[in-house]
């Protein structure tokens, strides 16, 4: 996704140059948009105003805030959209704050598609002034911004996203293993369906994975269930346990068990099929 995002940056003509944590990566992207690959993330910092961030985890993340730290200019931004635990983009935005430079906790959705077409929705966390001077940034990657409140409610929606994910896709992949089981022409399924009232985005985009039995990476397995074990983490803070959460981590624990991990989520098709063995339609 943050390669996707790098080039609608380009695109709108922001992007001053990129580092991965892999260089070639960098590099190949340099080569194909004629920005700069830079060889650190403190060069990075040294030559940018706002710097965006999109990494897989929490540790991640702090490791490079930290880098940036050294060479971040008093009115610099860092623009997070990493999903991670809305405590750590605390953490991240008081680290940046030692040395003037603020964050927007900034968690995307929408998918790699959303990303390839500048058309994801992005969760905000920050101060209001901060986020209106991101606004072009923001526009470039994304449809819809929305600043929802103080650092960390950012990533408190996009944990409440990611809940709603779980429940999205268990339903799709439960209700294309039953139009399996009866013998329907799961295409025809997805078409009609997919314009009715209990759609959702994961129907109509994922279940096409579904009915073919192929499972690109798009939302890993693995990355989601990391953020489902956010969405526990913080809902026990509060006392509470979330059943659909609950499950869909029992359900991931055997799809990365069976080597699924690097799978799109879509995966999960592959536990409900069997719930339907030995059953047969009435015709």
């Amino acid at each position: 996704m943050g390669q996707h995002m790098a080039r609608n940056l380009h695109r709108a003509g922001l992007l001053a140059g990129a580092w991965n944590r892999t260089p070639s990566k960098a590099k190949a992207l340099a080569a194909e948009t004629g920005c700069r690959a830079f060889a650190s993330p403190a060069e990075l910092a040294a030559a940018c105003q706002i710097i965006v961030v999109c990494v897989s985890a929490d540790d991640d993340l702090l490791a490079v805030v930290d880098s940036l730290l050294p060479a971040l200019r008093k009115d610099s931004t860092v623009i997070d959209c990493s999903t991670v635990a809305a405590g750590t983009a605390r953490e991240a935005a008081m680290r940046l704050k030692s040395v003037g430079a603020k964050l927007l906790d900034c968690p995307v959705s929408g998918g790699v598609e959303g990303a390839k077409n500048a058309t994801l929705a992005i969760m905000c966390g920050g101060e209001s002034g901060v986020f209106e001077r991101a606004r072009p940034v923001l526009a470039a990657m994304g449809k819809t911004a929305m600043l929802m409140g103080p650092n960390g409610a950012g990533q408190a929606t996009k944990a409440t996203n990611q809940i709603l994910c779980a429940g999205a896709i268990q339903v799709a992949a439960e209700a294309m293993a039953f139009a399996q089981a009866e013998g329907l022409p799961l295409e025809r399924v997805i078409e009609i369906l997919g314009k009715g009232a209990g759609s959702s985005w994961y129907f109509v985009n994922r279940a096409p994975f579904m009915a073919r039995g192929e499972y690109p990476a798009g939302f890993r397995v693995r990355l989601h269930d990391k953020d489902l074990r956010i969405c526990r983490e913080m809902a026990a803070r509060h006392g509470a346990i979330l059943p659909v959460v609950e499950s869909t981590l029992a359900d991931y624990a055997r799809l990365l068990a069976s080597g699924h991990g690097e799978e799109d989520i879509s995966t999960i098709f592959r536990l409900k099929t069997p719930l339907f063995s030995g059953t047969s339609s009435d015709g």
